[in-house]
């Protein structure tokens, strides 16, 4: 089975990724993946950082002449802002000289990261919880992702909300995915010509200007998108073990994204307060096939895959550093003081749902071949029948 593993810290001086179990055959490139990382990198109300940072990989091993060779990937991406913080982040030496971070930030990692492993500088939490580690999550996940595209399972996903901002026909949205309901993808390319990945125009004007207005007050927001997922097939998951359910490992791999506080399936949330007769998705034939009148159940019935489109939504907090910040108590000297400030995005959400899509697609690739099997492509895909 796939699964991949990163290192590095934020400011130091690169990022690495090792991804083991992907099956020989898979064509892969530094340009597939680093396609994906661009997109990481958009979206209206992010930092300096990312002025400072293109994100490039390089394939250091487990590709041989553009395919995957079954043994483990290894991957780095530099961190150009290394440069500016060689001192600060050396791997050696004993920090003589160096300022130690000991104000908390309220929201972040700092406080409970600090007291977990007896830092007293708060400098070693924020390097390596910072959501700078999912550029290589996204290199990682990428080569699972082109996987399942050669296998005809495709990934996408939009921005649903951003702030108090929601996107107001629902309908106009749910026609385009039922246009692209065999290429989910498309659904990401028509998000990634808004600056906010939002696919109501007038909900992507109104949360630009909101993010304007958060920047101008010294404040941050959050918001809510949506990944879908073309291609399943049925039977992908199990309901016979607690962690065999596809559904739970969808939510986890949604819920490790930093600043991800909520997740849903379908409509889960809405789908709570309506009675039964108004969300189970009914049977009906068509051409003596069964099919679906709905898909409220986002593609998941019993944390299997029924031959729907898998729907998953995430919701994302405001981002915990503030310009204008919020209280805390100095560490060092145990007063209140004025939280810290960390350079920062004033919105991410855009970025999240880039993230997002990656990482379920590790997920995918194992119930894929949980239930198909294969230690190729082509053993794989004629099994799957692609």
């Amino acid at each position: 089975m796939i699964r991949y593993l990163t290192a590095g810290e934020s400011h130091g001086k690169v990022l690495i990724g090792i991804v083991e179990g992907m099956p020989a055959g898979v064509e892969i490139s530094t340009e597939y993946i680093n396609q994906q990382l661009r997109r990481r990198q958009q979206g209206y109300g992010r930092g300096g950082r990312m002025k400072i940072e293109t994100d490039t990989v390089k394939i250091l091993s487990g590709v041989r002449f553009g395919k995957t060779i079954g043994s483990p990937i290894a991957l780095v991406i530099q961190n150009r802002d290394w440069q500016n913080w060689k001192e600060k982040m050396a791997v050696e030496g004993n920090g003589a000289g160096i300022e130690k971070i000991t104000v908390p930030r309220p929201g972040h990692a700092d406080y409970a990261g600090a007291k977990k492993y007896g830092f007293d500088d708060i400098r070693n939490v924020i390097d390596r919880s910072s959501a700078r580690e999912t550029a290589m999550r996204v290199a990682c996940c990428t080569i699972a992702r082109k996987l399942l595209e050669d296998c005809g399972i495709i990934i996408g996903s939009h921005v649903l909300s951003i702030g108090p901002i929601l996107i107001k026909d629902r309908k106009k949205i749910d026609k385009l995915i039922i246009r692209y309901a065999e290429n989910a993808y498309l659904v990401s390319k028509e998000a990634d010509s808004s600056e906010v990945r939002i696919l109501d125009k007038s909900a992507e004007v109104k949360a630009i200007a909101e993010i304007k207005k958060a920047k101008k007050a010294g404040d941050t927001l959050g918001g809510v998108f949506e990944v879908i997922v073309s291609g399943v097939p049925v039977g992908l998951g199990s309901y016979v073990q607690y962690d065999r359910k596809l559904d739970g490992m969808l939510a986890q791999a949604l819920m490790s994204i930093q600043a991800i506080k909520g997740v849903e399936i379908g409509e889960g949330f809405a789908n709570a307060a309506k009675f039964g007769s108004d969300v189970h998705d009914e049977f009906t034939l068509k051409n003596r096939n069964s099919i679906r009148k709905t898909n409220r159940a986002g593609g998941l019935e019993g944390s299997v895959t029924n031959g729907e489109m898998i729907v998953l939504h995430a919701a994302m907090k405001p981002i915990a550093t503030l310009a204008k910040p919020l209280m805390a108590v100095d560490l060092a000297t145990n007063k209140l003081v004025q939280s810290r400030y960390e350079r920062s995005d004033v919105c991410a959400v855009p970025a999240a749902s880039v993230i997002g899509e990656a990482v379920i697609a590790p997920v995918l690739a194992n119930a894929l071949l949980e239930k198909f099997g294969g230690d190729s492509l082509k053993e794989l895909s004629s099994r799957c029948k692609v």
